[in-house]
């Protein structure tokens, strides 16, 4: 009985700091609304590293050709790729004259190395604000520079985005994946717009030249294979110099994986970084995941035993009316609604996938990018 009073005891509090993140952070996007900026004719460079992408480019560079603004150019960084990608990205730039091509040849010391490639595409560009997306990436809409772009001001030289995964009918690996997708993107934005920004995503982030400069490139995480959207972020974001961009306008999509294996992999790299994350992150990540995963194992222990059962199924509904609310609040910011029926068993699912994803990472390193 005695332990029972002690689970109790946690369980009051790990339901109180949820309470927290959710009304002192994640509230903060949820029902935020997106500040119009003012539409903005700078010279931007998109930037886009390619490895192994004949296919996709072709299938989704058209949708970064054809964006309707004045002044940018796409940088093509070919990555020592193996397939056609070099030829590919020759065609496109035989037909747009505003084209560069960057082509990466592998160095020894800077082996299967994205943030090496990509700094040389940063060299390479001609304009000082960059917008990043990956080959496999289309903007969902032709505003996407012009959204995203209009976040930069005298004081804003980092831009999150968001990043969605394609939908695929029937698949609960497809439903999992943009799950994970829409809660990373909830607490990015929620934590940079309570002024602690400490990550953003490749897939749609644009920052100045400037910036990258200032903090010498890469090279404070330039070992670690990845996190060179991440990690830089981390690094430089602030609350004076970041802006977060939501408008569905300003999204990009990518091809989803379609095995839980790929995935699995995927994320093993992805969460391999968080432990290079400043200090402050690193424990508020770690005390979000651990309130998770400890709510869901002692309400399930405690209304086994039926201990103090009434406040105990109190707590645990007004939890979970908290999470639909503010969950279902920024899915339909970020277009993703369908998610929300399953949203307590998408939890636990993604709740012992990273908690099996971190233990093997423990144990041995995940492979570098592709």
């Amino acid at each position: 009985m005695a332990c029972l009073y002690v689970l109790g005891y946690v369980f009051y509090v790990v339901v109180g700091i949820q309470i927290l993140f959710y009304f002192g952070c994640f509230a903060k996007f949820a029902f935020s609304k997106q500040n119009k900026s003012e539409e903005k004719t700078i010279p931007v460079s998109v930037i886009i590293c390619a490895k192994n992408e004949a296919e996709n480019l072709k299938t989704f560079l058209p949708s970064v050709i054809s964006q309707n603004y004045s002044d940018f150019e796409i940088v093509l960084i070919n990555d020592a790729s193996t397939d056609d990608t070099l030829e590919v990205i020759e065609d496109f730039a035989n037909l747009h004259n505003n084209i560069k091509i960057v082509n990466v040849k592998s160095i020894e010391a800077f082996w299967g190395n994205k943030k090496y490639a990509l700094t040389l595409g940063i060299k390479a560009s001609k304009n000082n604000f960059l917008l990043f997306t990956d080959a496999d990436c289309k903007p969902l809409s032709e505003n996407w520079i012009t959204e995203m772009c209009s976040h930069f001001s005298n004081t804003k030289s980092v831009v999150l985005g968001y990043g969605a995964y394609a939908k695929i009918k029937n698949s609960l690996l497809n439903k999992l994946i943009r799950f994970e997708t829409l809660i990373t993107a909830t607490n990015y934005f929620s934590f940079a717009m309570a002024g602690m920004p400490y990550m953003g995503v490749g897939r749609n982030l644009a920052y100045t030249k400037d910036e990258f400069f200032k903090a010498n490139g890469f090279i404070n995480h330039i070992k670690v294979r990845s996190g060179d959207d991440d990690l830089f972020v981390n690094q430089v974001a602030t609350s004076k110099n970041t802006a977060t961009c939501f408008s569905q306008g300003s999204f990009t999509e990518s091809l989803p994986k379609t095995t839980f294996r790929d995935w699995y992999k995927q994320k093993r790299r992805h969460v391999s970084t968080a432990k290079h994350y400043k200090k402050r992150d690193k424990i508020l990540l770690a005390t979000l995941f651990a309130t998770n995963f400890l709510f869901w194992v002692l309400a399930l222990i405690l209304l086994a035993t039926q201990f103090q059962w009434k406040i105990i199924l109190g707590l645990f509904v007004f939890r979970l009316v908290l999470q639909y609310i503010i969950i279902g609040c920024s899915s339909k910011k970020l277009n993703e609604t369908d998610l929300i029926i399953l949203l307590p068993f998408l939890e636990i699912f993604l709740i012992i996938a990273q908690l099996t994803i971190f233990i093997n990472n423990l144990i041995s390193k995940p492979n570098h990018w592709k």
